[in-house]
């Protein structure tokens, strides 16, 4: 037995996108994509309602 972990998972990509010739598949969302997302969100939500 080996003392180094080499096994294999089969995982689905959290994100996959086809469209026409583009394929895009994403693994693992990073963190500063998710702080990025959320924080034009809410200052979007924040603008809309100041309006």
């Amino acid at each position: 037995m080996s003392s180094s972990r080499t096994t294999q998972h089969n995982t689905t990509p959290q994100l996959e996108l086809r469209w026409g010739g583009l394929h895009l598949t994403i693994q693992r969302i990073p963190a500063w994509l998710i702080t990025l997302a959320t924080a034009a969100g809410g200052s979007g939500v924040a603008w809309w309602t100041s309006r």
